[in-house]
């Protein structure tokens, strides 16, 4: 029987939320040059797989943070996403925005939530973690007391995994980079050549191939 990572990393690459494109890289939103693309926001239009992954969540939830107050999404990709799961579990629902309103109350937090209430806060993708940092630390600011971060995939940079230690906060994924590699070679997405391209690119991807020709990442 499939994990729930393994999972989730077929349903990503059949779905074609993650490219594979060694050969002609994207350029993410950084500046960085990536062999990979993810666009987890795919999944909301297949509802089999949103239905997927929206039980994985509740499931993963329960299991490794027991009951919250609260289910927090991340603007905008993991509002959906939040949303889904925090029917599911019968919780209330709150989102963060990347920054503040510039009319009207000019929240970052949207939505209600008290001062002392347990959170966990759903996202759709990890790559560096600042962004989900960034609504993290403005929940705890509201008075929140976060459980952790449940989030789709993560590209398992140590980067990502250095800052949610930073700042106590444990993080949890649906899938992963290394489970997304086995599904890819297991399912015929890559070759053993452009495996080791992809490897090679996440020993350093803020400085990978910036003489090659990209795509640009929409």
């Amino acid at each position: 029987m499939k994990t729930i990572e393994q999972k989730v990393a077929e349903y990503l690459l059949q779905i074609k939320a993650i490219k594979l494109s060694p050969s002609n890289p994207f350029t993410w939103a950084s500046g960085w040059k990536s062999p990979i693309y993810c666009d987890n926001r795919k999944t909301l239009s297949y509802p089999e797989v949103r239905d997927y992954i929206r039980d994985a969540f509740a499931q993963v939830i329960k299991k490794e943070f027991g009951d919250c107050d609260v289910i927090a999404g991340v603007a905008t990709g993991a509002i959906a996403q939040g949303v889904l799961v925090a029917q599911v579990l019968n919780k209330p629902f709150v989102y963060v925005r990347s920054e503040p309103k510039k009319h009207g109350l000019e929240n970052l937090v949207e939505g209600v939530v008290e001062k002392g209430q347990t959170v966990v806060v759903i996202e759709d993708l990890i790559s560096t973690g600042g962004s989900s940092i960034k609504a993290v630390n403005a929940l705890r600011e509201n008075g929140c007391i976060i459980k952790g971060m449940a989030a789709i995939f993560s590209y398992q940079f140590p980067t990502a995994e250095n800052n949610f230690k930073e700042v106590d906060c444990r993080l949890v994924t649906l899938s992963n980079y290394h489970a997304l590699i086995e599904s890819a070679v297991a399912n015929g997405y890559v070759t053993s050549e452009e495996v080791e391209t992809l490897k090679s690119w996440r020993t350093d991807p803020g400085n990978w191939r910036n003489d090659l020709k990209t795509e640009t990442a929409k």
